[in-house]
């Protein structure tokens, strides 16, 4: 019997319209550009606009990627959102992005790991097609951020943005240059719970609540956490460093990358960075990062990609892609 991948066939960003600079930002809190870029490496965030729903910005998203991968939905068996901030408690989000593309059959659910949505989104996609649930899966991060913070918290104010990412990913036999999804690894640790977190949901408050962070503690254990995924699929793959050809981190703070990068010994020119123009889209981070580098000519066939994230909870995660 042949051996599988989930082979990706396109990928699509979107971003809002609107524009918030760090001085911009400086004039809502007490901070500076100079001080937001110095700690974060970020310019400037994308907000969604009054309306825009967390659905909207997937549903653009993912009309890019199915635009790239050259299918309409009907060629979807799939749809899975990774998102924190989904349109209703309920129904899910895909489902909902599922009805605004126009897509009658299939599956769509939700799936919530906070920043390390997507990552953890690829994995599960990639399990299910290989399981016989469908042949083609469209998997989104899509976020609007905005809606939950404390526009009176500078730690967390100036961190965060809305946007989304989409990604088509196709079953198929191994080829000859073993492309697909390679490996992933995914970790939790629910301990660390209240490092990251929001101080409201359903059944506690009856309300959404706001991001809260002990942001030296998440800095501590970012590194470390992110190494360790990272190392565990290069030795499920039996590659190293030097097969990498990008590295696709989740975008949060360049300040982490960078010290991941050095721990792990991946050179800075391997490194995507996009963190800078739109902050921490949470679940949209990577596919956002990765919809850049693909659009530019950065990432090309064959090439050997490096996902990874972490988030609340704590969760991690990273994935292996041989583009």
């Amino acid at each position: 019997m042949s051996e599988l991948r989930s082979i990706v066939r396109g990928v699509g960003g979107y971003l809002p319209e609107r524009v918030m600079t760090n001085d911009e930002m400086s004039k809502i809190v007490d901070t500076s550009d100079e001080w937001i870029q110095q700690r974060t490496g970020i310019k400037q965030r994308h907000i969604a606009a009054e309306g825009e729903l967390t659905s909207d910005l997937a549903v653009a998203a993912a009309r890019k990627a199915l635009d790239a991968a050259g299918l309409g939905i009907e060629g979807i068996d799939l749809v899975i959102v990774a998102t924190t901030t989904p349109d209703m408690t309920f129904p899910a989000t895909a489902a909902i992005v599922q009805q605004k593309l126009g897509m009658h059959h299939g599956a769509a659910f939700d799936l919530q790991a906070v920043c390390s949505g997507f990552v953890y989104a690829v994995a599960t996609a990639d399990s299910q097609l290989k399981n016989g649930l469908g042949k083609r899966a469209l998997v989104i991060g899509a976020e609007t951020s905005s809606r939950i913070l404390d526009w009176t918290d500078r730690t967390t104010c100036v961190l965060f943005g809305d946007g989304a990412g989409a990604m088509v990913l196709e079953l198929a036999e191994k080829d000859a240059e073993d492309r697909g999804i390679l490996a992933s690894s995914l970790r939790s640790d629910g301990h660390h719970w209240n490092k990251l977190y929001t101080d409201g949901g359903p059944s506690s408050t009856m309300s959404i609540g706001h991001i809260r962070m002990e942001g030296k503690e998440v800095f501590k254990h970012a590194v470390g956490n992110i190494t360790d995924v990272v190392r565990d699929v290069f030795e499920k793959t039996g590659t190293t460093v030097d097969d990498l050809d990008w590295f696709v981190p989740h975008q949060a703070n360049k300040r982490i990358i960078d010290g991941a990068g050095v721990k792990l010994g991946i050179p800075p020119e391997k490194v995507v960075l996009t963190v800078d123009r739109h902050a921490n889209t949470s679940a949209a981070s990577v596919p956002l990062a990765l919809s850049v580098a693909v659009e530019d000519g950065r990432i090309k066939k064959g090439d050997l990609v490096m996902l990874e994230a972490m988030g609340g909870g704590f969760t991690w995660g990273a994935s292996l892609i041989r583009w």
